[in-house]
């Protein structure tokens, strides 16, 4: 699966990296999402999934592999 974030929407909610630190994190100055691994599989996959879901601001995207 690969991952996108949108800086631009992103509203430093915090709940992606609370719930995938292995996968987001947010910058020290603004809170910002910071995207840290783009690709992700198995659990990771699960879990960044509904991260997405739970984002108020929409900014999280994810997209299925073709073939996988």
């Amino acid at each position: 699966m690969r991952v996108n974030v949108d800086q631009q929407r992103c509203v430093s909610s915090g709940l992606c990296a609370l719930a995938v630190s292995e996968v987001f994190d947010q910058g020290e100055q603004d809170g910002v999402v910071e995207l840290l691994r783009p690709e992700v599989s198995g659990e990771l996959a699960e879990r960044v999934q509904r991260a997405a879901r739970v984002c108020p601001a929409r900014a999280i995207a994810v997209q299925e592999e073709v073939g996988a």
